[in-house]
């Protein structure tokens, strides 16, 4: 089985070595390096050319974005940029993907972030549902921008229905607590999160989004959340 190589750029050491340790319990993972500064990271990554770079974006020396800059200006390279962070603002995630992020993962959400980083590996950018809501909110609201259509492109560019069929969902397809656990989704709640709001198990959870993700044909929750602030099931 090949692995995805992953190099991990962040200064906090607690973070660093959280997510060190979640990457090296899944076989299909190998840590080639870490960097605690911008500076260092751009050495790591020219030198080992990682699958995917999981990139703070606030780095004491250079922020993560002037990094994935570099990284992407290098020529030849093939790695893939996720960028890690606390900030949902709009202006830091279009920044990023202007810069050339392929993926944004809310540094407060461990246990999507494994799943971010196959994504990326796999060539699809993840975006955490959070993220995607304000992406949307901001091309719906504002004039558009190129920015905010390049990112609104990524999150929709696994969609493969066409438009009309991704935008008319009958409300009643969902159930009641199904839409209620949708909602959370767009909010960018976590499993546990969103057990701990309705007072049900976390297996019930599980339940109710593979149902929502079965009812909307979306691949992940993120495409769930991008189709359901479309079509308007939520706000």
């Amino acid at each position: 089985m090949n692995k995805i190589r992953v190099a991990l750029i962040e200064d906090h050491d607690l973070t660093r070595l959280g997510i060190r340790t979640a990457l090296k319990h899944k076989e299909d993972f190998e840590v080639v390096g870490e960097a605690s500064n911008a500076v260092e990271g751009l050495k790591l990554l020219q030198k080992h050319q990682p699958d995917v770079a999981i990139v703070d974006i606030g780095l004491p020396d250079k922020d993560g974005i002037e990094l994935t800059k570099e990284v992407k200006s290098i020529g030849g390279s093939s790695t893939k940029v996720l960028i890690l962070t606390l900030r949902d603002s709009k202006e830091s995630v279009l920044a990023a993907f202007a810069a050339g992020a392929d993926s944004y993962c809310m540094k407060d959400r461990y246990d999507n972030l494994l799943e971010a980083v196959r994504h990326t590996y796999n060539g699809n950018a993840w975006i955490d549902p959070a993220i995607a809501r304000i992406v949307l909110q901001q091309a719906q609201h504002n004039s558009p921008k190129l920015e905010v259509a390049a990112v609104e492109s990524k999150v929709v560019a696994r969609n493969s229905q066409k438009t009309e069929e991704r935008d008319s969902i009958d409300p009643y397809t969902l159930t009641e607590r199904e839409l209620e656990v949708l909602q959370l989704i767009v909010e960018g709640c976590s499993n546990a999160v969103i057990a701990e709001r309705l007072y049900i198990t976390v297996g019930t959870v599980k339940t109710h989004v593979r149902n929502i993700l079965n009812k909307l044909c979306a691949d992940d929750r993120t495409q769930a959340a991008v189709r359901a602030l479309r079509s308007g099931l939520v706000g």
